[in-house]
């Protein structure tokens, strides 16, 4: 099958049953990473060997509806459109994650919705843009960015494979949030426990009145109980300042 080509209905048929496969094993290996970067690094390998047309491939993670940065890109072009974006605070990304799903550019010389952004694009060797949403939480959201060297090389057989590759990869990215959340959320809890630990002993208090110890350094100093808790277990002593 030619590169960025819509399969014929026998090949087809076989590329379905090929790409059911191939993404029963994505699913299996993205649960299997260790966080979240990794399950995004593996994600954008495999939709650079799934998806029609694409020569290269990023996560796009915009904060606050206007800074726009680039996880586990394939290449410096990625990287160089992602910045462009964000200079122009135009283009498909953004596009994609907050007003449409999906967002494709056959030919961006003749791209008119985003006419700086495509000039510049252009200029930068991405010649065809498929963008798919991945998440939105608020004012910040993750797209997945997909760059063809070529017009035209992206098709709806691409689009719709887009679509498959990444709905996977954004159950087991928020699989892996969450258990980094929890993993974090018991760090926290271990650490204010040592704390509470060593101000007790020090101070012959209880429990609840070493947590207001804390709670009134973090109120004094502007920081949150779990570093002014940090401090205390590091250096011994409660930061009075900032």
């Amino acid at each position: 099958m030619a590169r960025g080509m819509p399969s014929t209905h026998h090949d087809g048929q076989e590329r379905a049953r090929d790409l059911a496969t191939e993404l029963a094993e994505l699913a299996r290996s993205l649960q299997q990473a260790p966080d979240g970067d990794a399950v995004l690094a593996g994600f954008v390998h495999a939709a650079l060997d799934l998806i029609p047309g694409a020569d290269e491939a990023s996560v796009s993670v915009v904060l606050g509806r206007k800074n726009v940065g680039s996880k586990a890109p394939s290449g410096d072009l990625p990287e160089r459109i992602d910045a462009l974006q964000m200079e122009t605070n135009e283009g498909p990304c953004l596009e994609a994650a907050y007003e449409h799903s999906t967002v494709r550019v056959p030919d961006m010389s003749l791209e008119q919705r985003w006419p700086l952004f495509a000039k510049r694009a252009t200029e930068a060797g991405a010649h065809g843009m498929l963008s798919i949403q991945l998440w939105v939480e608020g004012d910040d959201l993750g797209a997945l960015n997909l760059y063809s060297r070529e017009a035209g090389a992206f098709t709806d057989e691409s689009e719709n494979i887009g679509l498959l590759v990444a709905s996977h990869a954004a159950v087991a990215f928020a699989g892996a949030e969450k258990n980094r959340n929890l993993k974090d959320a018991i760090d926290s809890r271990d650490t204010i426990g040592q704390a509470k630990g060593i101000l007790m002993e020090r101070h012959k208090i209880t429990g609840a009145e070493a947590f207001m110890v804390l709670s009134l350094a973090s109120q004094r100093t502007h920081t949150k109980v779990i570093d002014v808790a940090h401090d205390l277990i590091t250096s011994g002593e409660i930061p009075i300042t900032r």
